[in-house]
C-alpha cells in the first residue's frame, strides 16, 4: 500500500509537470498560431500515436489503473499539440523569402527555435512519465494485453518523434534551411555593396576620396542576421562568407596593379638599379593598399561586426588582409635589404624606408590586434634590415671611394664619373628629401645600438666623403706624365666642384671658405695651364734680331718666315695634342678658349699683319703661313669639346640619370649579406 501511494505521488509530480508544459504550448500557440513548419514526414506516427492512446483509454476502463493512464493522455495530447503547431510553422518559412521581408523571417525563425526548444522539453518529459506509466502497468501484472502493447508502442513512436525534433538543427532539417537562407541572403547584401575600387591613377585625378562603406540600412540588416545566427552558434559562417566576398574584392583590385614584381626572387636581378623602377612602383602601390584598400576593410570590418566585438572585427580585417597576399609587399621589400652592396641601393633603402614612416600611423592603427602579429613581426624585421642596411651603406661610402684611388684618371682630363656621382650622390643625401630621412635612420640606428645621436653624424660623413674624393682627385692629377694635363685636368674637376655645390645644400654645409678654397684652385691651375703651354707659343715669333741693319727698314724675310713656320707648327702639334681633351661645362670650355685666345691670338694677328706684307710679293707664304688668323681663332674656339653621348645634364634635377651610369662602374658591390 506504501509502495502504491508513492507511486501514485510520482505520477502526480509527473503530471503537473507536464500540465505546466501544456500552458506553455498553449501560450506558444497562441503567439504563431498563423506559422507553421515542416514536419509532414512525422504525421503518420502522430496518427498512430493518436490512435493508441485511444485504445489503450478504452482499455483501461476496466481496471482500476484508469486514473493513472487518464493523468498521462493530457501531457501527451500536450505534446501532440506542440508538433501541430511547428507543423503550421512549416509552410511560413518554406515559402518565405528573407531578401523580401526579412523582419518577418527572422521572427518565424526565432519561433521555430522556441517551439522546437519547448518540443525538445516537453517530449523528454512525456518520454520519463510514459516509462514509468509503463512501469506502473507492469507491475499490475497486464504488460501482455494488446492494448497495453499499444501502449507502449506510443511509448516507441514518442521517442521516435523526439529524434525527428533533434534532427531540426542537423543538415537537411528545416532550421538548417531556414539558416542557409539567412546566409545567402547575408552573402547577397555584402556582395551587392562590394564594387571594385578606383585605381591609383585614377584616385591621382583627385584628392583620394574616403573609403567606401555600406549604407547604413544593408548594416543593419547584416547585423540583425548575425544576431540571429549568433544565437544559434553560426556566427563563423557569417564571417566565412564576409571574408570569402571582400577577400575577393581585394585581391581582384591588386591584380590590376600588375604586382608582378613582388614574386621576384634575389637570383633574378643583378642589381637594385634594374629594380629601381619597380621599387618607385612600390611605394606608390603600398600606400594605394594600406591607406586606402585596407583603410576600406578596416573601416567595413567595424561597421558589420561592432557588435560581435573588437576581436571578431580585428580577426575578420586580418584575414581579408592575408587571403589578399599583403606579405609579398613585405617579401619584395626584404629583398632589397639583402642584395648586394651598391651606393644606389642606399637611396632606395631611404625611398622603403620613407614609405613606411609615412604609413606608421596607419600600420600601428590597422595591424596592432593579435591576429596581425605576423604582419607585425614581419614589418618590424623589415625596418631593422633597411635601417641596418641603410646605415652600413652610409658609413661605408668614404671607404669606397678610397677603393677607387687606385684606378687610373681619364685620358681626355675630362671629370671622372666617380666626381661626378659623388657630389651630385652628397647633394641629394643632404637636400630635404633624403636628408631628414636619413637623419631619423641615423638616429634609430644610434638608439637600437645605445650610442649618442648627434646632428653632426650626417655632415661628418659627407665631410669625410668629400675628403676622400679629394685625395683622389690629387693622386690622379699626380698620375699624368705630361704636367699641362695634370693642371687641365685639376682645373676641370674643381671647377665642377664649385659649378655643382654652390647655391646648394652641400654648399651650405660645406660653407664659404671651402668654396673659396677651390675657387681659388680653379684660378691658379687655370692660369697655369694656360701660361704652361699656350703661352709659350707667342715667343716663337717674338721680333727679336729681325732688322738686319740698326735704325734700318729692311728685315731678315727667312727669319721671319721661320719664325712663322715655326709658330704654326707648335700651334698644329698643340691642337692635335689637346683636340682630345675635355671640358663638359660649356662656361668653363667657353672661358678657357677665351684665355687661350687672350695668349695666342694678339700676338699671332699683330705679328702676320705686320710681316706678311713685307714678304707676301716674294714668294707664296701657304707653305709656312698654314693658319690665317681667322682659321687660328676657329680652331681654338673649337677645341675641348665634349664627347656626343658621354655626358648628361649636370643639373641636380637629372641626378639619378648619372648615378645610374656611374654608380656599377666607380662604387663596386660587396657580396650580399647571407
Amino acid at each position: 500500500m506504501a509502495q502504491q501511494e508513492q507511486d501514485l505521488a510520482s505520477v502526480a509530480a509527473a503530471r503537473q509537470i507536464l500540465k505546466e508544459s501544456l500552458e506553455k504550448s498553449w501560450d506558444l500557440d497562441f503567439a504563431i498560431r498563423e506559422t507553421g513548419s515542416r514536419l509532414d514526414q512525422s504525421e503518420q506516427r502522430l496518427a498512430s500515436l493518436r490512435s493508441a492512446i485511444g485504445n489503450v483509454a478504452s482499455k483501461c476502463a476496466l481496471y482500476d489503473v484508469r486514473g493513472h493512464v487518464d493523468r498521462a493522455l493530457g501531457p501527451a495530447a500536450a505534446v501532440l499539440r506542440i508538433f501541430d503547431v511547428v507543423h503550421e510553422l512549416e509552410t511560413s518559412l518554406i515559402s518565405a523569402d528573407p531578401s523580401s521581408d526579412l523582419r518577418s523571417y527572422l521572427i518565424n525563425v526565432q519561433r521555430m527555435e522556441e517551439a522546437v526548444k519547448l518540443l525538445r522539453d516537453s517530449c523528454k518529459l512525456v518520454t520519463l512519465w510514459l516509462e514509468d506509466a509503463v512501469q506502473f502497468l507492469q507491475d499490475k501484472g497486464i504488460e501482455g494485453d494488446l492494448y497495453f502493447l499499444k501502449f507502449k508502442k506510443s511509448l516507441t513512436i514518442l521517442q521516435q518523434l523526439q529524434e525527428v525534433e533533434e534532427n531540426f538543427g542537423l543538415d537537411g532539417g528545416l532550421l538548417m534551411d531556414a539558416f542557409n537562407q539567412l546566409e545567402n541572403e547575408f552573402r547577397r547584401l555584402v556582395t551587392d555593396n562590394s564594387f571594385p575600387p578606383p585605381r591609383p591613377d585614377e584616385l591621382e585625378v583627385s584628392p583620394i576620396p574616403p573609403p567606401l562603406s555600406f549604407p547604413d540600412s544593408d548594416i543593419e540588416k547584416m547585423q540583425t542576421i548575425m544576431e540571429r545566427l549568433t544565437a544559434s552558434n553560426r556566427l563563423d559562417r557569417c564571417l566565412s562568407i564576409y571574408i570569402e566576398v571582400r577577400t575577393s574584392i581585394v585581391t581582384t583590385a591588386l591584380q590590376a596593379l600588375d604586382l608582378s614584381y613582388l614574386e621576384l626572387s634575389l637570383s633574378e636581378f643583378d642589381s637594385v638599379q634594374n629594380l629601381e623602377g619597380c621599387i618607385d612602383q612600390w611605394v606608390k602601390h603600398l600606400q594605394f593598399a594600406v591607406k586606402y584598400l585596407f583603410e576600406m576593410e578596416y573601416r567595413l570590418c567595424y561597421e558589420v561586426f561592432q557588435k560581435a566585438g573588437s576581436d571578431v572585427c580585428m580577426e575578420c580585417f586580418a584575414k581579408i588582409v592575408l587571403r589578399s597576399r599583403f606579405q609579398n609587399f613585405i617579401k619584395f621589400a626584404n629583398s632589397i635589404t639583402r642584395s648586394k652592396k651598391e651606393a644606389i641601393k642606399l637611396l632606395k633603402l631611404l625611398d622603403i624606408f620613407a614609405a613606411l614612416d609615412e604609413l606608421r600611423l596607419n600600420f600601428n592603427r590597422l595591424f596592432s590586434g593579435k591576429s596581425c602579429f605576423d604582419i607585425q613581426t614581419q614589418t618590424r624585421d623589415l625596418i631593422k634590415g633597411v635601417v641596418d642596411g641603410a646605415c652600413e651603406l652610409f658609413w661605408e661610402l668614404s671607404i669606397q671611394v678610397e677603393s677607387q684611388r687606385s684606378s687610373n684618371p681619364p685620358s681626355d682630363g675630362s671629370v671622372p664619373r666617380l666626381v661626378r656621382f659623388v657630389i651630385d650622390y652628397c647633394n641629394i643625401l643632404v637636400e630635404d628629401e633624403y636628408k631628414s630621412t636619413l637623419l631619423d635612420v641615423l638616429e634609430i640606428h644610434c638608439s637600437w645600438n645605445n650610442l649618442e645621436f648627434e646632428q653632426g653624424l650626417l655632415s661628418g660623413q659627407v665631410q669625410r666623403i668629400l675628403e676622400a674624393l679629394e685625395l683622389n682627385l690629387q693622386t690622379w692629377a699626380k698620375a699624368y706624365e705630361d704636367t699641362n694635363l695634370s693642371h687641365f685636368f685639376r682645373m676641370n674637376n674643381y671647377w665642377y666642384f664649385c659649378k655643382n655645390v654652390e647655391g646648394t645644400k652641400l654648399g651650405d654645409l660645406m660653407g664659404h671658405d671651402w668654396l673659396r678654397a677651390y675657387e681659388d684652385d680653379m684660378e691658379y691651375y687655370a692660369a697655369t695651364y694656360v701660361s704652361e703651354s699656350w703661352g709659350k707659343l707667342p715667343a716663337l715669333i717674338s721680333e727679336e734680331d729681325l732688322v738686319l741693319f740698326p735704325g734700318g727698314r729692311a728685315i731678315n724675310h727667312n727669319l721671319v718666315q721661320k719664325r712663322i713656320e715655326e709658330f704654326c707648327n707648335a700651334f698644329e702639334d698643340m691642337y692635335k695634342q689637346q683636340s682630345y681633351w675635355v671640358l663638359s661645362d660649356r662656361g668653363l670650355r667657353l672661358r678657357t678658349c677665351q684665355l687661350i685666345m687672350q695668349s695666342v691670338f694678339p700676338s699671332y694677328k699683330s705679328y702676320i699683319q705686320k710681316y706678311m706684307p713685307l714678304i707676301e710679293y716674294e714668294e707664296d707664304t701657304s707653305k709656312y703661313v698654314k693658319y690665317t688668323p681667322t682659321i687660328l681663332e676657329s680652331m681654338i674656339n673649337s677645341l675641348f669639346q665634349p664627347k656626343v653621348g658621354k655626358y648628361g645634364s649636370t643639373k641636380c634635377t637629372h641626378l639619378a640619370t648619372r648615378i645610374k651610369n656611374a654608380v656599377t662602374t666607380h662604387l663596386p658591390s660587396t657580396p650580399a649579406a647571407a
